[in-house]
């Protein structure tokens, strides 16, 4: 039990003392290409899905 409680303190000080968090600029600048990224990533896998759907259809319909 006394190594869970000192993982915890220990956990505890490096986040409040040693880790360096984002400014709210820095933040939402980040989240702004994550979400760009995430959308051309869907549009792309959405065109070629139905690139596939239209070239399978072509071939099965033969």
């Amino acid at each position: 039990m006394e190594s869970i409680v000192l993982y915890i303190k220990e956990s505890y000080n490096e986040l409040v003392h040693k880790v360096t968090w984002p400014t709210w600029p820095a933040l939402i600048s980040s989240s702004n290409l994550v979400i760009v990224a995430s959308i051309i990533i869907a549009l792309t896998i959405f065109l070629m899905d139905g690139v596939f759907k239209q070239v399978l259809t072509a071939i099965y319909n033969l």
